[in-house]
């Protein structure tokens, strides 16, 4: 059996044992460094009532601790879904350099997970959004972000 499927079951029997604890949804990770899983995670967003705690970002969480890094230049991910947004996100943030993924977006969307419009609202302009943003205290803002540039051996990211 080749390396990445045997990574793509352990995410999938991560993500099977946290969906039958009632932890969440059939969403499982590992992060892989070197052949070698440096961090697992799954689906706690009902367990934990936090709708970040996606499988990915709990799986780059426990990678992260455990190399004791925020950067996982040089690793891969193994999920059980294509990521929604979040996720995306997450993983482009921890510099993995490769994603594996069980099922698609519609496939999760067939299920009651549809991210569809998620990625819908993020191509529109920020006017069109049904989230509405709008700037505030600017300066102070500016200002703050000014103090962090001026910061000696701050470590960038």
């Amino acid at each position: 059996m080749e390396n990445g499927e045997i990574f793509m079951r352990r995410a999938i029997e991560l993500a099977r044992q946290g969906m039958n604890a009632g932890a969440g949804g059939p969403f499982g990770a590992v992060i892989v460094r070197d052949g070698e899983i440096v961090g697992e995670g799954w689906n706690r967003v009902v367990g934990t009532n936090d709708p970040t705690a996606h499988g990915e970002v709990t799986a780059i969480r426990d990678a992260c601790a455990r190399l004791g890094t925020f950067s996982l230049a040089g690793c891969e991910i193994h999920t059980t879904g294509q990521p929604c947004p979040m996720c995306l996100g997450a993983i482009h943030w921890a510099r993995i350099g490769r994603i594996y993924y069980g099922f698609r977006i519609e496939d999760a969307a067939a299920i009651g997970f549809d991210d569809t419009e998620f990625f819908r609202q993020m191509n529109l302009p920020a006017e069109q959004r049904l989230i509405p943003a709008e700037e505030l205290c600017r300066v102070e803002a500016l200002e703050l972000a000014a103090e962090y540039a001026r910061l000696p051996g701050k470590q960038p990211y």
